[in-house]
């Protein structure tokens, strides 16, 4: 199933994709992963618990998988449950990200756990290690969380060496970060090869706390991009102990869980193509997926909105979280 052809899977949960970030590898900036991840977090029982959320996301009616190079070894295990169920390859869209390199060897007290180069000398590596692992299953790669000032949007070199890429029917995108993330994405939106856009999906973190991508979102869908939505939970912040009082009081009134609640918010969101779970064990996943369920009137969603907050101090909050 080609990245295009995602919009017309008609699973209930087809709007869900699943986010390999937080099971790849053993560090990340997420809140409570020392009760959510198998003791000692060695390679084989993080594997084990990438391919039991891989079959319970594809039971339930989940398309989409994204990973990226620099989510320890998310790729490999991808791969790898990919080649075990040859009976799902036509159903699962796989998206990859290049521009960051893992390099906390396995370790959660790493002190760099990943590098960031937009170079094209970066791509060209990355691209050949994504496809010794995905091969041809994979649809759609993005640029690994651009900012305005990255090399990326500017690279006449790259942007010809992604237009070939998608004469090859890989789709191509880019993913943004930081508090400026609409002004990135305004800036894709001008980026073309021979009169052609270059990007045709956008993937930026949206959620309760962080909004103020939304306009430029809802410019990028107008213009034709897909819209992917990452880290809508917030790193944790909008879930289990964390979850702020009024999201709480919403998911209790909703008879949800406030991660569903949380999910569903974004949602709503009339540019929101996919909405990424990062799920780190199967009981979150069920729980993720009752989002649709969500009963989410203007009142609700009215005061789900009085949580955002201000994007430099949203982003320096995230900064601060440690890799756990």
């Amino acid at each position: 199933m080609s990245f295009a052809r995602l919009a017309a899977a008609t699973t209930p949960t087809a709007r869900i994709g699943l986010g390999l970030a937080a099971v790849g590898r053993p560090g990340y900036l997420n809140l409570g992963r020392d009760r959510d991840l198998p003791e000692g977090r060695g390679v084989d029982a993080m594997r084990e618990r990438t391919h039991a959320l891989l079959d319970a996301a594809h039971a339930q009616g989940v398309r989409y998988v994204d990973t990226a190079r620099s989510y320890g070894r998310a790729e490999e295990f991808l791969a790898q449950w990919l080649d075990a169920r040859p009976d799902v390859a036509d159903d699962i869209v796989v998206g990859s990200k290049w521009g960051y390199t893992y390099t906390a060897d396995w370790r959660i007290d790493a002190e760099v756990h990943e590098a960031k180069d937009h170079a094209l000398a970066t791509y060209e590596r990355q691209r050949a290690e994504t496809a010794e692992l995905l091969g041809d299953r994979l649809d759609l790669y993005q640029i690994h969380s651009v900012t305005p000032e990255s090399p990326a949007l500017t690279d006449k070199a790259l942007h010809a060496r992604l237009a070939e890429l998608a004469a090859q029917g890989v789709t191509v995108g880019l993913s943004v970060s930081g508090p400026r993330q609409a002004d990135a994405i305004r800036a894709a939106l001008t980026v073309t090869v021979d009169g052609d856009p270059v990007f045709h999906t956008v993937q930026a973190t949206y959620n309760a706390l962080e909004t103020s991508a939304g306009p430029a979102l809802a410019e990028a869908h107008d213009a034709g991009l897909a819209v992917i939505v990452k880290e809508a939970l917030a790193n944790g912040r909008l879930a289990g102990p964390d979850t702020p009082g009024e999201l709480a009081a919403v998911a209790k009134e909703s008879a949800l869980g406030a991660d569903a609640v949380a999910l569903a918010f974004v949602l709503r969101a009339p540019w929101a193509g996919v909405v990424l779970s990062g799920a780190a064990t199967t009981a979150q996943l069920a729980s993720h997926l009752h989002a649709p369920l969500a009963d989410l009137d203007e009142e609700r969603l009215g005061r789900l909105a009085r949580l955002s907050e201000e994007p430099d101090a949203y982003w320096r909050t995230r900064s601060a979280m440690p890799w756990q």
